[in-house]
């Protein structure tokens, strides 16, 4: 899935917690926020492999959101939050697409690596692919309540995110085209962190 529907998931994970608990509700909407995207800072390095944790995530927050349970402060908050957030997004991408140029093609058996077994997790592609039609109605179900439910900072975050998504999904198949030829283009020097799927 895209990156703006990632990280509108992490928000609407925390964003009851804007009416139940006001107070540490900013800590946890931006920790969930930030994990919900840092995974796919991979991008350009091991995609879905070099910090996709599906299971380590999980194992870590566990113990996380018991001890932000216990002690509500910003840190411990916000850290289960992140970890919430970066565990949602691993499983997420399971459920979409291949790691693949064209995952509308489904050629790929690649979604998510898990360290744990050892081995790349198969996609499930309910969501058939990164800015599919379907991609975007999650992404508008997802935000249409936090623009209304969200205020300040989340609420812009929220807009971007969802204008993000509308044209990233307008130019999806266009970009698939695109890309092999624009890395093409690299230098030498930059090649190697030019992911191999790009040079198709």
């Amino acid at each position: 899935m895209m990156l703006p529907t990632h990280a509108m998931m992490g928000l609407a994970i925390a964003a009851p917690l804007s009416a139940l608990a006001p107070d540490i509700a900013p800590a946890a909407l931006a920790g969930a926020l930030a994990g919900s995207v840092f995974p796919d800072l991979d991008l350009y390095s091991g995609h879905r492999r070099t910090l996709h944790y599906p299971t380590v995530y999980a194992l870590l927050a566990v113990p996380a959101v018991v001890l932000a349970a216990v002690s509500t402060l910003p840190v411990t908050v916000g850290l289960a939050a992140f970890l919430v957030g970066a565990t949602v997004h691993c499983r997420m991408d399971r459920y979409g697409g291949g790691l693949e140029l064209r995952p509308w093609e489904a050629t790929s058996d690649r979604a998510v690596y898990d360290h744990v077994r050892g081995r790349w997790r198969r996609p499930k592609r309910w969501v058939r692919y990164d800015g599919s039609p379907g991609d975007l109605a999650l992404l508008t179900m997802l935000s249409l309540p936090l623009l209304v439910g969200l205020e300040g900072p989340f609420r812009v975050v929220t807009a971007a995110a969802l204008v993000v998504g509308v044209t990233y999904v307008a130019l999806r198949r266009r970009l698939a085209s695109i890309a092999p030829v624009v890395f093409g283009y690299a230098p030498e020097t930059l090649s190697r962190y030019v992911p191999e799927r790009y040079r198709q």
